[in-house]
């Protein structure tokens, strides 16, 4: 199998293994490892790292003045609907960092914490306000996604790709014996890779 939307590369993987380039033997469960990974990232994390490419998608919010949204590298359109009956009649205008324009797409500047970030929510700034309450009153036509996978990612799913790996050589859980005894390969996310990700993590919804 290929590796779909992984964080990590096979060759990264197998150098990390220290695996030769020429031996194939593996590849297939190695594949499975990193794609593995990588959707456990996804699942820890509340989110995924891929280009989605330009889509539409619908949200609700209970905040007139902001709307949290999917991660996206530029927003194309917005529009509302008014009477909240799937009839999406306010266009609005994209405004830049300056504070022109209808919705604003934050983090400003595309910076967050010193670490280049997608926009992740939507402030009303001009004459309109979002329609709230349950209804996907609010209409975003934008390229959702991240511009690329952060290092820290990639690091973090060859870790835990590796740990997934060798848990293959040691079915109960036993990867061998030392002066302490019974040595177990521990099961869940890596604390090294908990510690790579946990800055990309949302919580409650908010990035």
């Amino acid at each position: 199998m290929a590796i779909a939307n992984g964080y990590a590369s096979l060759s990264q993987i197998k150098s990390a293994l220290r695996i030769p380039a020429g031996d194939a033997t593996d590849d297939a469960l190695l594949e499975m490892a990193v794609e593995s990974a990588s959707r456990l990232i996804d699942a820890y994390c509340g989110r995924n790292f891929i280009n989605a490419g330009t889509v539409t998608r619908y949200y609700n919010t209970e905040n007139p003045y902001v709307v949290q949204i999917d991660d996206a590298r530029s927003i194309a359109q917005v529009e509302t609907s008014t009477g909240l009956d799937g009839v999406y009649d306010t266009t609005w205008t994209i405004g830049t960092a300056g504070g022109q324009g209808d919705a604003q797409p934050e983090p400003i500047n595309d910076y967050l914490g010193g670490v280049v970030w997608p926009f992740t929510r939507i402030r009303a700034i001009g004459d309109y306000s979002f329609p709230t309450g349950p209804e996907n009153s609010i209409k975003v036509r934008a390229v959702f996604g991240w511009p690329n996978i952060p290092v820290t990612v990639t690091q973090a799913t060859i870790l835990q790709s590796s740990r997934i790996f060798a848990r293959l050589q040691s079915p109960l859980g036993i990867a061998g014996w030392g002066d302490a005894g019974v040595m177990r390969v521990s099961r869940g996310l890596d604390p090294d890779v908990v510690q790579l990700v946990e800055g990309y993590r949302r919580v409650n919804g908010v990035a």
